[in-house]
């Protein structure tokens, strides 16, 4: 590989066991997973990958030149985690195989349980990116950061000084009630997008693109969201979504200051325990990404990357291992307590219309005999 050769970033996780309940990954999934990695690195199907975790969720990040939506890559990662299954099963880990679906793998894991999310990008003579890997949370958690690095010139000092940013991007938001999307402008159209995104539980970033002008090709995303909603999938509420996200960073796009400085501040998600309660989201070191306390609060891992020339993972570095991000903690956990405090009862606990989906339903069908009309 070289310099302005395609290669594609893949990252794909699935929660298939606790340990123990919703916690954190055991090692033996982990390696597991490295096992069938490895040997796919030595055949050819992928140049590079690394293993990590956030919470309960083993996640995947892989490096190829097959292109988004590869059978081959998606059959890859859709076996390695059927391995991890059968450990996570013998070992009797809670929830095994929460995330697979389906019963055999159809030539993509979207729509199956995983969640992914994958660019096919021009390799620049120095390639930054960022993986970022949540738990406890839905896709709509990373409306607010992603905006921020893109969108706002408080957060991004390079949209205001820096001309190969001045002209902005462009939102990719889908509307995943309706299965359906729309491009938007910024700066030109930040408030439509703002009115968008803003509910964070219908409309959701998938990618951002540069425009026309840019060092970067248009049609190449700089961001990318996974936006898989397992009640979408299953029917019911069968587990977090848990999303990953890759951000590219520095020579016309955010600097890598840029891309963590939105999580300096722990703004309120959804999720949490049961998938049911509003919190915030706590920046952590992969060694932290390890939710307790009410099954949380809601974290977030950074693992920043170089790819080399040769297509290479050069990382990862723990981004938010770093005590710049000990206020953001501390805030989060006093936001932790103030929202625990309201137990049951809303905004803590999310609104009628979005617990639809959780177990919520099953106790009120049990009173729906017993209410009476009021004269």
């Amino acid at each position: 590989m070289a310099v302005g050769e395609k290669i594609t970033i893949s990252v794909i996780k699935a929660d298939i066991g606790g340990w123990p309940g919703h916690s954190r990954v055991h090692p033996q999934l982990v390696e597991t997973a490295e096992e069938v990695l490895a040997k796919a690195k030595e055949e050819g199907t992928i140049i590079d990958f690394y293993v990590a975790y956030a919470g309960d969720d083993l996640q995947l990040i892989m490096t190829h030149k097959k292109g988004v939506d590869s059978p081959d890559v998606h059959g890859l990662a859709w076996k390695a985690f059927e391995e991890a299954t059968k450990v996570a099963k013998e070992l009797g880990l809670y929830g095994a195989g929460q995330d697979l679906l389906k019963d055999a793998f159809s030539g993509n894991v979207r729509g199956m349980g995983p969640g992914v999310a994958e660019m096919e990008i021009t390799l620049r003579k120095s390639e930054p990116i960022v993986t970022f890997h949540m738990d406890k949370t839905e896709p709509g958690a990373f409306n607010l950061p992603i905006f921020r690095m893109f969108a706002d010139p408080f957060n991004t000092a390079g949209l205001v000084i820096d001309p190969k940013m001045h002209m902005g991007f462009r939102f990719e938001v889908w509307d995943i009630l309706k299965h359906k999307r729309v491009i938007l402008n910024t700066p030109e159209e930040v408030y439509d997008l703002l009115a968008l995104i803003g509910a964070k539980s219908r409309y959701v970033i998938k990618r951002v693109y540069p425009k026309e002008g840019h060092p970067i090709p248009k049609d190449e995303p700089v961001a990318v969201v996974s936006t898989e909603k397992l009640y979408e999938i299953a029917g019911e509420y069968v587990g977090k979504d848990d999303p990953v996200a890759i951000v590219r960073a520095q020579s016309g796009l955010p600097a890598l200051g840029e891309v963590l400085e939105p999580f300096a501040f722990p703004h309120l998600v959804s999720g949490w325990m049961r998938g049911s309660h509003n919190g915030p989201i706590m920046p952590v070191p992969m060694n932290y990404a390890n939710p307790t306390r009410f099954d949380g609060p809601p974290r977030v891992v950074a693992l920043g990357w170089q790819i080399s020339p040769e297509g290479k993972l050069v990382g990862p570095v723990d981004l938010f291992d770093d005590p710049a991000f000990d206020w953001a903690r501390q805030k989060a956990l006093e936001i932790t307590d103030y929202m625990r405090r309201h137990g049951p009862f809303e905004p803590h606990r999310l609104p009628l219309e979005d617990m639809e989906y959780t177990t919520l339903p099953g106790v009120l069908k049990r009173l729906e005999e017993r209410f009476e009309d009021i004269e």
